[in-house]
């Protein structure tokens, strides 16, 4: 069994848990750590023999546009994160269209590759946004994997189905839910980022091979490229939740990333979006 693994391609300011500490317009004037762990990333792949999915804010492909070709020329797919962050439900359809159209452009300009995959800050289509796939679908994109079929309380939308689904009729556009596992009628979160690095690793190999074995599906893993830099900047104003969710166990998440991909399959989304697509509902 193949699984897919992705990263999502921001630094360590641009995540939803500092967004209401750390503003926009400051960015520019912060350390910059996304090319430098972006690139350590690359080199465990490489060692690894992994292929994966790098989602990209427009935002840091228009600054490192080097490293997006990099990306490609390693043969991992480039897809879209939207520009700068900012989630699905705080756009008008108008202005979500523009955010794809503009990241979109970055990207394929950088990358030299055609992008038709996206992925939502921060999971952000939910129910507060049935618009977000029709407009996805219109743009010509192929997939989306921007849901999580779980409660959270910075993102989740528990009805959603666990596997891939097509949102919009008469559209060959499938979403491609990020993983859960099953515990009893309980759905746990089980897609990696701060799941992955706080809870043991036992758990993660038990959920992926739950989702294999059991349901035989591919599982779809995701982390960020920060979450392997234990010397990144602190943000001592953060909330203390906030912190303890980004702080906690960076310093073992390469050791974690490099056994996941001994133990099981990996490859790009892409890849697996047409067996997918025949097989949602």
């Amino acid at each position: 069994m193949q699984n897919a693994l992705s990263v999502d391609v921001e630094d360590w300011f641009q995540v939803g848990a500092f967004e209401r500490t750390i503003r926009r317009a400051d960015w520019d004037g912060l350390t910059h750590r996304v090319e430098c762990n972006s690139d350590a990333v690359l080199d465990l792949f490489a060692t690894a023999g992994v292929k994966a999915t790098f989602f990209t804010l427009g935002w840091v492909a228009e600054r490192y546009p080097a490293l997006m070709r990099r990306i490609a020329d390693a043969g991992h797919e480039v897809a879209s994160h939207g520009y700068d962050h900012a989630r699905v439900f705080t756009f008008t359809p108008e202005e979500f269209r523009a955010d794809l159209r503009k990241s979109r452009a970055i990207l394929e300009d950088a990358s030299g590759q055609a992008v038709t995959g996206y992925r939502a800050p921060s999971f952000s289509i939910d129910p507060r946004t049935p618009w977000a796939h029709g407009i996805l679908a219109e743009e010509g994109y192929r997939y989306s994997s921007s849901v999580a079929p779980i409660r959270h309380d910075h993102y989740g939308w528990p009805d959603s189905p666990r596997f891939a689904w097509k949102p919009v009729k008469d559209s060959p556009l499938v979403e491609l839910p990020v993983t859960t596992a099953k515990w009893g009628k309980r759905t746990l979160a089980a897609g990696g980022g701060g799941f992955f690095r706080l809870l043991p690793y036992g758990f993660s190999r038990w959920a992926i091979r739950q989702v294999n074995d059991q349901a035989g599906r591919p599982a779809i893993i995701y982390f960020h490229p920060w979450e392997i830099d234990p010397d990144q900047p602190r943000v001592p104003d953060a909330p203390l939740r906030s912190k303890f969710r980004h702080y906690s166990n960076l310093s073992v998440m390469a050791a974690k990333l490099r056994r996941l991909t001994s133990d099981f399959d990996w490859t790009r989304i892409d890849a697996l979006v047409e067996a997918e697509a025949a097989r949602a509902s």
